[in-house]
């Protein structure tokens, strides 16, 4: 029997680790509602004009003043376009840049580069407006400052990759990187000069994070969650320690610092490359959970 395409679709799209179908998903649902809001003032259902409350609302103010009076800002600023050929052009480079990221790199990295390009570019943004240089009625969104970040870490990483273009043959990315940053560059500054300075900023985070990574600088580690996990590890045989006095020794219980170095070590290499003393002591620390 032939799969029902729209679960085939869903299992395909959402049924992965990757969080760019979800970052594209939200944009695209608030894009509608948005809109019906616009239609439901054409239509004179009502006197408020509903769009261009939340599109205000939900958009990043030009200052920290703003901000106070509508903090969830910072987080939904991403989501909220007014033109369909905006979002179309951000969400389809959303997800060819996006997703060559990830298959080069972790989720972890990404978020570090993506999300932080997000927030920085937002925090920016906001300290310009503080000194009164641009309009203050001026408000941004779109998710412009993340994907710089991310198109700026990408050349940095893969210098020399080409990408195959449609009429133009083979092209290296860092040419088309080249020409995306600086025509929306231009764009940015025609629609919003505040945000020029925090575009290339980011730009620049995204590149400066991945020279830091080739140097063995991880940056996003910051992200990763230490948190002490229960062990259930089942032997069928017994194994002994044997000291250094040549004593068998079985009632010494290892420390925490042992116990994560032996999962880091199972997340990297798996557990069947453990040592005997390694399973032993997994054993150990199963038994003193119990």
């Amino acid at each position: 029997m032939k799969e029902n395409v729209v679960k085939s679709f869903l299992r395909d799209t959402y049924q992965t680790s990757s969080p760019i179908p979800f970052i594209i998903t939200g944009q695209a649902v608030v894009f509608v509602l948005m809109h019906i809001l616009e239609l439901v003032a054409f239509a004179e259902i009502t006197d408020d004009n509903l769009f261009s409350f939340f599109l205000v609302q939900l958009s990043l103010p030009a200052s920290w003043t703003g901000l106070v009076q509508q903090p969830w800002a910072i987080l939904t600023h991403p989501f909220i376009y007014e033109g369909i050929f905006e979002v179309l052009f951000d969400c389809l480079w959303l997800y060819w840049i996006g997703t060559l990221f990830l298959n080069l790199l972790g989720k972890r990295q990404f978020w570090m580069v993506f999300g932080g390009g997000l927030l920085g570019g937002a925090l920016l943004y906001l300290l310009l407006g503080q000194f009164g240089i641009f309009q203050e009625e001026s408000y941004w969104n779109s998710t412009a400052f993340g994907l710089a970040a991310l198109i700026g870490s990408i050349t940095v990483l893969t210098p020399s990759m080409e990408v195959r273009l449609f009429l133009f043959g083979n092209v290296k990315f860092k040419t088309i990187a080249l020409v995306y940053l600086s025509l929306d560059l231009i764009f940015t500054g025609l629609v919003n000069a505040q945000a020029i300075l925090p575009y290339v900023a980011m730009v620049g985070y995204g590149m400066t994070f991945m020279y830091q990574l080739k140097k063995g600088n991880d940056w996003s580690t910051v992200l990763k969650l230490r948190k002490r996990r229960k062990l259930k590890v089942i032997h069928h045989k017994k194994v002994e320690r044997v000291t250094a006095s040549g004593r068998k020794h079985t009632t010494d219980m290892p420390n925490q610092e042992e116990i994560d170095r032996i999962l880091d070590k199972i997340s990297q290499s798996g557990y069947d490359n453990l040592t005997s003393y390694d399973k032993e002591v997994l054993f150990r620390a199963s038994k003193q959970d119990q």
